[in-house]
């Protein structure tokens, strides 16, 4: 007898899996074309230097060693040396301890009003650039008015109008004078998304407002957005950084920008002290290096066209 032949017909996956596959091979696509920068990955390793840090500081140092009561035997303005590896402030506190502790505060705020930022900048980017009446013309204006004020000046007028109240005010003021670049930068993508031949068809079908912006525009500017985001910390960071300088930050908050504020205060550049000085800019200069690297990195590996140039 002829035996009968079998054939296997291949399993038929669904669309959850397939959408699954794809999604696993593009970021895969992606991690492979990221880490194939170098740039993108120093500044990945800095970023994840001073991150460690500043999630491990309770482990590293504990809080009450920024407790000016518990500190007033010893020596003020201190060299370094073995007991202080990067000496002390004015107040007698460990330097290294504040810098480590003052590493939350920059990147909580610095992340924090970027998503302010992110946000307020993509909803404003996509309703201008949609909206062709009177919506989209208001917010068009809007955008260019926060676009002509000079952005430090503005940041500086609405600390001193709202005054020291903490974390939340100071991520608020960033957070909602950081956001016009990144809504004209989603505008223009909007309006180049809007002209394609599948968003007409949309209409056709007669899919609403909101779901063209959420299941069309959206996808297509996140890499975009993402990308302008990682730049936008850095410039908050600075921002913060030269409000807390000025003054105009929480006293009560350790951060690096409220350091270098008290180190001016105490005399650290006329008497000499360099440790107190030094730290804290360095580590501005670091992390904001490192946002701008990775942001950098993100542009040319989600539009490989700058790659080219």
């Amino acid at each position: 007898m002829r035996r009968a032949s079998t054939v296997t017909t291949p399993r038929k996956l669904s669309p959850y899996a397939i959408a699954r596959t794809r999604r696993k091979k593009s970021l895969q696509r992606f991690a492979q074309a990221f880490f194939g920068q170098p740039a993108g990955v120093i500044g990945l390793v800095i970023l994840s230097v001073f991150v460690l840090l500043a999630v491990s500081a309770p482990l590293l140092f504990d809080r009450e060693m920024l407790d000016i009561t518990k500190t007033l035997g010893n020596e003020s303005l201190e060299p370094p040396n073995g007991d202080f590896w990067l000496g002390t402030d004015e107040n007698g506190r460990s330097i290294l301890a504040v810098l480590v502790w003052g590493a939350r505060a920059s990147l909580v705020v610095g992340l924090a009003a970027s998503l302010i930022s992110m946000v307020l900048g993509t909803l404003i980017g996509i309703g201008s650039g949609h909206y062709t009446g009177l919506a989209g013309s208001a917010l068009q204006r809007l955008t260019d008015w926060f676009l002509v004020i000079p952005f430090i000046p503005l940041v500086v007028v609405l600390a001193a109008v709202l005054g020291q109240r903490g974390l939340g005010t100071i991520v608020l003021v960033l957070g909602v004078t950081s956001w016009p670049g990144t809504a004209r930068l989603v505008r223009a993508q909007t309006l180049s998304v809007e002209g394609r031949p599948y968003l007409e068809r949309a209409k056709v079908l007669g899919d609403s407002d909101w779901q063209q912006m959420t299941k069309h525009v959206l996808p297509n500017v996140m890499p975009l957005v993402i990308a302008n985001t990682t730049l936008t910390v850095a410039i908050v960071i600075l921002s913060e950084t030269t409000l807390a300088f000025l003054g105009l930050g929480d006293p009560f908050l350790d951060s690096w920008g409220t350091m270098l504020d008290k180190a001016t205060g105490a005399g650290a550049a006329s008497t000499g002290a360099w440790w107190y000085l030094l730290p804290p800019g360095i580590c501005v200069i670091l992390v904001v290096l490192a946002f701008t690297l990775i942001g950098r990195t993100l542009e040319v590996v989600l539009n490989p066209r700058l790659g080219s140039e």
